[in-house]
């Protein structure tokens, strides 16, 4: 992972709206609930939101299938590529203010915060190029019968997003709904509201999208997001999330057919074979476990390592993860960040101290010793070493800043260790060997595979999982399959004379 450059700015300033509402057909709209958001930090209130349910998500749908039907959106595509473009321009030049905002409400650390929005920027460039590159094709089929295949916007787009990087993973979706030509509604998570607020007034801001083309609420509970695959009015449904939820929601979209991507939960084995440069490898582990808060579908949370360097390799890890310095995400200092609130401390607690039952706590973690961080939601992170690949901390996703430690002796060890949870996302393979990692790889049951790095994402290239990962595949080419339709127009040519 590139760490990226960190702002250079009073951390005590204040970038957030103190109040955040709805943006639907190119209109800002209240609701009859109005909820604070609390900063994960210190506990303290930072704002208030319109927070939304049924009626938002009915209103966003009608705005955007209007859309669909009465703007040139779904066929102009310099259009959809010069909206892109200016979305793009407009988050490059509020990126500071973006990095800040999220520092302060989601709780990441500057320089995580500073990803996030180095991750979305080109995310919108490059999309803004699928609308202008994507093309069908055409054939002389038999003689005088003409074949064409038109690629159609599917139509209406939900999206949901999940709050813990709410501005990539919002993009990640609507960048290639929209490069295909689709309108969209979209429900973003309570917990970064404010946020929220951010995005929409730069959707708002770009006024080449016409009204109605992407219209965004936000709600804290679970009424308007249903809407969204139950509707007849959306055509597709893109979610990022839980696999558990992930599995609702296919459920519920079969009743009408209805095409979904989903981008599910992990758990990502980093194995580390005895050749491996372990002056690499432990600082990336350390980080694989603690960017975000552990609160990341890629987290590392499992660590193989093979027996030669075992005991190295968890000395060395335990020396790094307790030299973690947490703190405020708007602190320039701090290594890691809070977890979103005090529930999911409670929650990772309750995993760790179970866990205890039938593991060794190489790295206990929990809640830090020192009285200034007792008011925020702080985990110290924990490693476990584990012998049973059955253990519940193996097979269930954590969500936090936890790991396990797990050794192995072969390479068909090391293969069957890493297949052996439902979950299919990504993986590590670290080792000097050029052949071993294609040889490996190749074995995997993952929908990424990284060499000697981590959490390396680009734009150009698929991302999404196997088994209990996910369905479909967003980024790369394949992103704007997902939100497309596929036409055959046949035609015969008259006979001459």
């Amino acid at each position: 992972m590139t760490e990226p450059i960190v702002i250079s700015r009073d951390a005590t300033a204040r970038v957030l709206p103190t109040h955040a509402e709805h943006l639907i057909d190119g209109h800002w709209q209240g609701s009859s609930t109005v909820s604070q958001s609390f900063s994960p930090a210190t506990g303290e209130p930072l704002g208030t939101f319109a927070d939304g349910g049924a009626p938002e998500a009915r209103a966003a749908i009608e705005a955007a299938r209007r859309a669909f039907r009465a703007t040139s959106w779904s066929r102009d595509r310099q259009l959809r590529s010069r909206a892109l473009l200016q979305m793009a321009d407009l988050l490059e030049r509020r990126r500071d203010q973006f990095i800040l905002g999220l520092a302060q409400e989601n709780g990441k650390p500057l320089a995580e915060a500073g990803l996030e929005i180095d991750l979305t920027i080109p995310k919108l460039r490059y999309a803004a190029a699928l609308a202008l590159t994507d093309s069908g094709r055409t054939a002389e089929v038999a003689p005088g019968l003409y074949g064409q295949t038109l690629r159609q916007p599917a139509g209406v787009a939900g999206i949901i997003v999940p709050w813990n990087s709410p501005v990539v993973l919002v993009v990640r979706s609507l960048a290639p709904a929209l490069a295909a030509g689709c309108t969209s509604a979209v429900k973003m998570p309570g917990q970064t509201a404010l946020v929220n607020g951010m995005f929409a007034q730069l959707v708002a801001d770009t006024d080449s999208l016409p009204a109605g083309v992407v219209n965004i609420f936000t709600e804290s509970g679970n009424e308007g997001a249903p809407r969204l695959i139950s509707s007849p009015d959306v055509d597709v449904v893109s979610y990022t999330g839980s696999t558990g939820v992930g599995r609702v929601i296919m459920r519920e979209a079969s009743a009408r057919l209805k095409p979904v991507s989903l981008e599910l939960g992990g758990k990502t084995p980093s194995i580390v074979f005895d050749d491996a440069d372990l002056e690499a490898v432990v600082p990336t582990l350390a980080k694989s476990i603690t960017v975000f808060a552990g609160q990341f579908c890629m987290t590392g949370s499992r660590i193989l390592a093979q027996r030669g360097i075992a005991d190295e390799l968890r000395e060395r890890l335990r020396q790094a993860l307790e030299a973690v310095k947490v703190g405020p995400g708007d602190d320039p200092g701090s290594d890691m960040g809070p977890m979103i609130d005090q529930a999911n401390v409670d929650r990772v607690d309750a995993i760790v101290e179970r866990a205890l039952g039938y593991s060794t706590a190489i790295v206990r973690g929990g809640r830090p010793d020192d009285p200034a961080l007792a008011s925020g939601a702080y985990f110290r992170p924990a490693l476990l070493e584990v012998g049973d690949p059955n253990a519940e901390i193996v097979q269930q996703e954590v969500f936090g800043p936890v790991a396990t430690f797990e050794v192995f002796d072969t390479e068909q060890d090391a293969i069957s260790l890493a297949n052996a949870t439902d979950y299919g996302l990504a993986a590590g393979i670290w080792t000097r060997d050029v052949d071993r990692p294609l040889r490996v790889g190749r074995e995997l049951d993952v929908g990424t595979v990284w060499t000697n790095t981590w959490a390396a994402v680009v734009d150009q290239f698929e991302e999404g999982g196997f088994k209990q990962s996910g369905v479909g595949r967003l980024n790369g080419l394949r992103s704007l399959e997902e939100f497309l339709e596929i036409k055959t127009l046949l035609h015969a040519a008259p006979a001459s004379g």
